[in-house]
């Protein structure tokens, strides 16, 4: 049985303590951003308030789930990849592409109550929303060393 061995010196490694500033520096960014993208699209595009996607409950918890993610996952990768570099450049725009596939197929099918184009594009910003957030945040405090 193999063991997988982190690739950098322990001192080079991020720590969980430097994850979770930058999930939190994630999250507290990724919230405001998000929060001015939904009042953007109720009263700029008026997207009806039955389109519960874009009250604070259900996009709040999902930038959380989506910071605390995206951080474990960067921490991953920077700790055991020989080119995380290399990997984090193709492997943000993939998921970030991937994470929007719900929000697509909700514009096409109009599965929720009140759904709009400028709801669905609004729910699409916010995946943007959070990477300009966390994306630079995890670079601080996780950076790559490859």
């Amino acid at each position: 049985m193999t063991v997988c061995r982190p690739v950098a010196a322990a001192a080079d490694l991020a720590t969980w303590k430097s994850t979770f500033a930058a999930a939190g520096i994630a999250t507290a960014g990724g919230l405001i951003i998000n929060t001015v993208i939904a009042w953007g699209a109720r009263a700029l595009f008026d997207t009806p308030s039955e389109f519960e996607q874009l009250t604070l409950p259900i996009y709040g918890f999902l930038t959380v789930v989506g910071a605390l993610a995206g951080a474990v996952g960067w921490r991953l990768i920077v700790n055991r990849s020989r080119s995380a570099t290399r990997l984090l450049t193709w492997l943000i725009p993939a998921v970030l592409a991937l994470s929007m596939i719900p929000d697509v197929m909700l514009l096409i099918t109009q599965s929720q109550p009140g759904t709009t184009t400028a709801g669905a594009v609004a729910l699409m910003l916010m995946h943007l929303g959070v990477a300009a957030a966390a994306v630079p945040a995890y670079q601080r405090f996780m950076p790559a060393r490859s």
